[in-house]
C-alpha cells in the first residue's frame, strides 16, 4: 500500500467513489488550494485507483494553538480491515505532529463502530463525553 497527499483535482476526482457525493472541481480545486486544508489518498498495491482517504483540516484557536480535526475516512469496501484506514489516520496524525498541533480530533455517527476501531486501532480515545449539535444551512 503507498499512502499519497492529493495534490491535483484529478486525484481528488479519481476517488470520487469514495465521497459521500460527487466531487465538485471547483471546491476540490478550493480546498486543496486553501491553507491547512489536507487530502491522503492510499493505493493498494496494483491499484491506480485509490482505495482511501483521509481528509483533515487545522483550526487555530487564540488561546489553545493549533488542533487537527479529522474531517473524513473512507476506505472501500472489499479494502477494510486490511490496516487501510488505520494508516491513513496515522499519516495524518504524523502530519499533526509536525505542524506542532496539540491534538487531533474527529466526530463519530452514534453506532459507527467499524469507525470507532479504526480509530482506536490507530491510538485515538473515546472519552463518551461529546454531542453534536448541528445547523443546516442547506
Amino acid at each position: 500500500m503507498e499512502i499519497r497527499r492529493a495534490t491535483t483535482v484529478v486525484e481528488v476526482a479519481a476517488a470520487e467513489h469514495l465521497f459521500d457525493h460527487p466531487v465538485r472541481p471547483e471546491w476540490a480545486e478550493r480546498f486543496l488550494a486553501a491553507a491547512g486544508h489536507h487530502l491522503f489518498l492510499a493505493y493498494a498495491d496494483g491499484e491506480s485507483a485509490p482505495v482511501g482517504f483521509v481528509s483533515g483540516v487545522e483550526t487555530i484557536h487564540p488561546d489553545k494553538g493549533t488542533e487537527m480535526f479529522l474531517y473524513e475516512l473512507a476506505v472501500a469496501e472489499p479494502y477494510r480491515r486490511r490496516g487501510i484506514g488505520r494508516a491513513l489516520v496515522e499519516r495524518l496524525a504524523a502530519l499533526a505532529r509536525k505542524l506542532d498541533c496539540y491534538g487531533m480530533w474527529v466526530l463519530i455517527d452514534t453506532g459507527n463502530d467499524v469507525a470507532r476501531a479504526a480509530y482506536r486501532s490507530a491510538g485515538g480515545e473515546d472519552d463518551g463525553t461529546c454531542s453534536v449539535v448541528t445547523w443546516d444551512f442547506g
